[in-house]
């Protein structure tokens, strides 16, 4: 204050008065009461008045009115000492007031008084704006003063004054010059409030009266550190880097990126998009900090492009092994909720949100203007493509459009008028389908009913949206064993989950499943009487040690795989069905020697103990007749891991006691977790049964090993390889006429509904980087899948020319051509998975590997894999519109750098 007011004084000692071009009084009087340039003329907004001290205005007043020139009242040098507070700051008074201890002059009154009396020496003139408060014109008498400070010096304020319209730019301008910072630094603003805290002033093109700003307010401005940092930011943020590190000088761009937990997705967007020159170039020559967009509605308030600029300043400063992206995650977090925590999300979907978030906070177009769609109705594509893109810029103009924004022409054809619509769309990038087989790889058992014959695991190639039958088929083929001897189960903690039917769809399978198929003598379904055999559910349980408290409850425990056992109906009793199950599990148990087994009385081992057939109420004869209900099981199960067994099992089935019998047999529900004891007669059940073993004969018969055993055909050695796919082909498949599902139909103009129509998307024109996401993840009403085909895409040289409908430049080929910079890497499946980077660096060519913290060198031989997820090209024009790097010229060529400018561009704007 004290060196404005200095300069000020200085320059009003050569303000004499030039008596020779004094006027008259009553001329003087004239000019300075003059309503249209005198003191009574209404106010200007942004012009400049003066203030003079009562007392003198007073007396001139006096001496002019008299008229006489040599008159004692003659008021000498125009002296405002009276209204301020000290010779020194020359700061006013405060509480003056108009009229009373001063009066206001405009400028031009002003300079004629100074002109006519003089200015006292040393004095500086009083000089203070018109500004616009709340509509109204005032003059501001008492200005806004600030004490500006510098981070590290906080302790020797510097008083400036301002307008309440001045900008905050200009506050950080002066602060800019007061504290001699170099041109090349960036700086920013802090406000320390009323109660002690500290509030950035981030748009610094709003008056200080938007920003609230006040006399005596502490303002603090930074320089940002060489490293890329904020001063202010290093006493909140997480720093791994040891002492060591603080020197550390390395190649721009190679840093790693903390991952802070499921962070890698955002760490492989976030690489892929530093590596994009054009946009990296931008934030590090400071380029956003004039289009800061605060006022964008749809934007995030400047906030995400700043948090974004300050990332890729500490990556490409050179000082960093590593940064931890802990502001910018919180920023996202902040406004996108879904990306809120540490959920493993997908790299794709940041990118979106992030492209999109830095558009709208660069966005150029401060108010959006309304623009209505017109469809092209028969005009040439060329007028309604530039329609478009222009109707597109009125609303979207950014840095980001400028890279990545490209447009698609979309025809829409309905199928019953014909009518064709043409419509062109912005994109920011491709997303593009993969080839998708229709076939499907899945291993199945196979239990024989050979006893001898251990299961067999089988690999099986099937129609992706066949039926059950088609893996009965499928099965035969290998195993020589008609598909109507099969049935399918899926089994699951030693039961039967499912058992599947013929016509249920393969859809239904998971490919974690167990799946196991057993050889029958003959299938049928429930309640099928035709067949001379039925199919039991067979399962194996055991006896544990633990007891009620009466001593007499052991309990049952599953192990084992269950069986699906073929039994004759003509000998449905327990004694046969214990023989029969001893001799479909001779494989892994062993018989009892004779001295072992008392066969017991004869007449016992007649068949007159016969299983009562299902369907027949309990206590009945044994030799009743009646309806078969005892078939195959087909569907018994529910759609759910705890299948609930809702129909009742068959009647009673009497238990004979036996001697020495290696283990004893029991109805059961479908869970093998109850017994049955009842039956209704209503219902058709299917009966279960269970093996219950003593642990004592299970240790001594029962060959836990043996059991576990199975082989493995043939064809489980056989690896379906999937035949590699050309990037090219995925973008034939892009734009190749599809037509539009039920849940999304277009409304036809013409037939006034909604139909099913045909849909082409084309290519009309590119963006100077293409960002292409390979729909690796397939989602269904009945699957979800990744898709791990070997996409090959070129390094160099990918050609779109033959995709591109718009008319062509023939003489300048590389406005169709792109290569790669970066690309993002999917590793795993769908419930986890990691995402890796690998990004060219644009100031030495050589390709990088980033994975988190930890970033190496590559080789493009290691760069095209299964993983990749998202590609970045750039067109080679923009490629060679890089300057190359001074001393590099040895270094290996980048897409991105090191080639001739050249002129020739695609206009995309």
């Amino acid at each position: 204050m004290a060196a404005v007011a200095a300069n000020v004084a200085a320059a009003a000692e050569d303000q004499e008065p030039q008596h020779e071009a004094v006027p008259g009084l009553e001329s003087q009087w004239l000019q300075i009461e003059n309503k249209e340039s005198g003191r009574d003329r209404p106010l200007r907004a942004g012009e400049s008045w003066f203030l003079v001290e009562q007392h003198w205005y007073k007396q001139w007043e006096v001496y002019v009115q008299g008229g006489d020139k040599d008159s004692t009242a003659f008021p000498g040098c125009i002296n405002n000492a009276d209204l301020f507070e000290d010779q020194v700051n020359w700061r006013l008074k405060r509480g003056l007031v108009e009229s009373e201890d001063y009066v206001l002059l405009p400028a031009d009154a002003w300079h004629c008084l100074v002109n006519w009396y003089g200015l006292e020496h040393g004095q500086p003139p009083i000089e203070r704006k018109v500004v616009e408060l709340l509509g109204v014109q005032k003059i501001e008498v008492y200005p806004v003063e600030l004490l500006l400070v510098r981070h590290s010096d906080m302790d020797t304020p510097y008083t400036a004054q301002f307008s309440h319209t001045d900008s905050v730019d200009l506050v950080l301008r002066t602060a800019r010059e007061q504290f001699l910072v170099n041109p090349q630094e960036e700086t920013r603003l802090w406000i320390k409030n009323a109660e002690g805290s500290f509030e950035r002033l981030c748009n610094t093109r709003v008056t200080l009266l938007e920003a609230a700003l006040q006399t005596g307010q502490l303002i603090i401005m930074e320089t940002r550190n060489k490293d890329g940092t904020w001063p202010s930011a290093q006493q909140q943020a997480v720093s791994t880097a040891s002492e060591e590190d603080e020197e550390f000088q390395g190649q721009p761009g190679i840093c790693g990126l903390t991952n802070l937990g499921n962070t890698c997705f955002m760490n492989s967007a976030l690489q892929c998009l530093s590596n994009v020159p054009q946009l990296t170039d931008y934030f590090l020559k400071n380029r956003y900090l004039e289009e800061l967009n605060f006022c964008n509605p749809l934007g995030m308030k400047g906030e995400i492009a700043e948090a974004y600029a300050d990332l890729v300043k500490q990556a490409w400063s050179g000082h960093h092994r590593s940064i931890v992206p802990h502001v910018f995650k919180t920023k996202v977090g902040h406004f996108a909720s879904q990306f809120l925590g540490y959920q493993q999300h997908d790299s794709q979907e940041l990118l979106s949100f992030l492209l999109d978030g830095l558009h709208e906070d660069l966005n150029r177009v401060k108010k959006k203007e309304y623009v209505e769609l017109c469809d092209a109705a028969g005009r040439p594509d060329q007028e309604v493509a530039q329609e478009a893109w222009q109707n597109h810029k009125r609303r979207n103009d950014s840095v980001i459009v400028d890279t990545f924004h490209g447009l698609f022409k979309s025809t829409l054809v309905c199928p019953d008028c014909g009518n064709v619509s043409v419509t062109f769309d912005p994109f920011c990038y491709l997303s593009v389908p993969l080839p998708v087989s229709h076939k499907r790889v899945m291993e199945v058992f196979f239990v024989s009913m050979d006893p001898r014959r251990k299961p067999e695991q089988h690999r099986l190639v099937v129609p992706k949206k066949g039926k059950i039958s088609d893996l009965c088929v499928a099965l035969a083929k290998h195993t020589g064993v008609s598909p109507e001897r099969m049935m399918v189960a899926d089994v699951f903690s030693h039961r039967f989950y499912k058992i599947y039917q013929l016509e249920e769809s393969l859809s239904s399978i998971l490919d974690r499943d167990d799946i196991f198929i057993y050889e029958v003598s003959g299938r049928s379904a429930i309640g099928d009487n035709s067949r001379e055999d039925v199919v039991l559910p067979i399962y194996l349980r055991e006896r544990t040690p633990a007891r009620d408290y009466n001593n007499s409850y052991y309990g049952l425990m599953l192990f084992g795989h269950p069986l699906l056992v073929s039994v004759p109906r003509d000998r449905l009793s327990w004694d046969a069905l214990y023989h029969i199950l001893l001799y479909r599990l001779s494989r892994y148990v062993t018989r009892p020697s004779s001295d072992d087994e008392d066969d017991g009385d004869e007449k016992d081992m007649e068949d007159k103990d016969s299983i009562p057939k299902p369907g027949r109420v309990a206590g009945g004869s044994s030799q009743d007749s009646g309806p078969e209900q005892a078939g195959p099981s087909c569907g018994v199960a529910g759609g759910s891991r705890a299948p609930v067994d809702n129909s009742p099992g068959p009647s009673h089935w009497p238990q004979r006691a036996r001697r020495k019998h290696l283990f004893t047999l029991q109805t059961v529900n479908s869970n093998g977790t109850s017994d049955r004891s009842t039956f209704n007669e209503d219902t058709h059940a299917q009966p279960y049964i269970a093996i219950d073993w003593e642990p004592e004969m299970k240790k001594r018969y029962y060959d836990e090993v043996e059991a576990e055993g199975y082989v493995k055909h043939d064809c489980v050695g056989y690896v379906l390889k999937k035949a590699p796919v050309r990037l090219q082909e995925c973008i034939e498949l892009f734009t190749t006429v599809e037509t539009l599902e039920k849940e999304n139909p277009w409304y036809c103009p013409t037939c006034k509904q909604h139909q099913l129509a045909t849909k082409k998307l084309d290519l009309w024109m590119l963006p100077e980087t293409l960002i292409i996401h390979l729909k690796r993840f397939s989602y269904t009403k009945f699957s979800r899948e990744k898709l791990d085909t070997l996409v090959e895409f070129p390094i160099r040289d990918l050609d779109f020319s033959e995709f591109v409908i718009k008319p062509q430049n023939e003489s300048a080929p590389e406005l169709y051509k792109y290569d790669l910079i970066a690309v993002s890497n999917h590793y795993g499946g769908l419930r986890d998975g990691h995402y890796t980077t690998f990004a060219c660096n644009k100031d030495s060519g050589q390709w990088h590997y980033f994975d988190d913290n930890s970033v190496s060198p590559v080789t493009e031989n290691q760069i095209e894999s299964k993983a990749a997820y998202v590609l970045f090209y750039q067109r080679q024009d923009v490629a060679r519109r890089q300057q190359p790097q001074p001393g590099l010229r040895d270094s290996p060529a980048s897409p991105a750098c090191g080639s001739p400018p050249n002129s020739e561009f695609m206009d995309v704007n």
